[in-house]
């Protein structure tokens, strides 16, 4: 006789979720109890069960962005009990599952904090700025539609995985918002390192780093105090090495272009 498998004890926690009707509402933490919590649930899943309990009494359901819910688009971006992404490390908020809380837990979810990251509604942010900063230099002219022979240009293993450390940034966010500064450098080092360590990216190598530093500066985000809390909270763990990379970078492309006035000084880092 097969033993039946025990059933997965269920708990009750509470959500203290940021409310906010629109850009200019003014907004507010409001508390929604949470039964019957299964620990394999996902985060996301518990916030799907409050809203359906919220629609059957005609409430507002709470406002949140997600789309794939495999931790590779980083829409799902919110801050949970103080942390981007919440506890964990390495996973996005879509990764998050409640058997990391317990019973009785009080979950405070509020949207990411940023000035260039204003909110729209309840957990949602515009994160049009990271967009602006890619489209200023987050590409190749290079053609792409018939892939080269792998001999024709040989590169270096260990940038090739450098490379693809870089591509992995998802654009989450989460680094500004653990940032006390806001700053944008590793999501900006990750997207010019991505390009800058592969030959295919050096033709616009100069033109890519000057100009996608420029609209970040322009974004609206502070500067980088070195203290790392951007790599802590990454859900791809995008190490923070990629900013002394773009400091460089940046640093060499004023020299090559004899300092033209491109940016000002303070978006480089620090």
């Amino acid at each position: 006789m097969v033993a039946e498998k025990p059933s997965k004890k269920l708990f009750s926690v509470t959500l203290r979720v940021w409310r906010q009707a629109g850009p200019a509402a003014a907004g507010k933490f409001v508390e929604y109890p949470a039964a019957n919590v299964n620990p394999d649930m996902s985060f996301l899943e518990l916030i799907d069960v409050v809203n359906d309990g919220l629609t059957v009494k005609g409430d507002e359901p709470i406002a949140f962005a997600h789309d794939c819910r495999e931790g590779i688009c980083g829409t799902c971006s919110c801050t949970i009990n103080g942390k981007p992404h919440g506890p964990g490390h390495g996973i996005a908020t879509c990764q998050l599952y409640m058997r990391s809380f317990q019973e009785g837990d009080v979950i405070t979810v509020e949207p990411f904090r940023a000035k260039a990251f204003p909110i729209q509604r309840d957990l949602v942010t515009d994160r049009a700025a990271f967009d602006k900063i890619q489209q200023a230099g987050g590409f190749i002219s290079v053609r792409t539609g018939a892939a080269p022979d792998a001999n024709a240009i040989p590169v270096p293993k260990e940038d090739a995985d450098l490379a693809m450390d870089a591509a992995s940034c998802i654009g989450c966010g989460a680094c500004v918002a653990a940032c006390k500064n806001a700053s944008a450098m590793l999501f900006v080092a990750a997207k010019v390192s991505q390009f800058g360590l592969l030959p295919q990216g050096q033709p616009e190598r100069d033109r890519r780093v000057l100009a996608m530093v420029q609209t970040m500066d322009e974004a609206g985000f502070g500067n980088c105090t070195n203290q790392y809390e951007c790599s802590a909270v990454c859900p791809k763990n995008i190490t923070h090495d990629f900013i002394a990379r773009l400091n460089r970078d940046y640093v060499a492309a004023l020299f090559r272009t004899r300092f033209q006035p491109v940016s000002n000084a303070g978006g480089g880092g620090g």
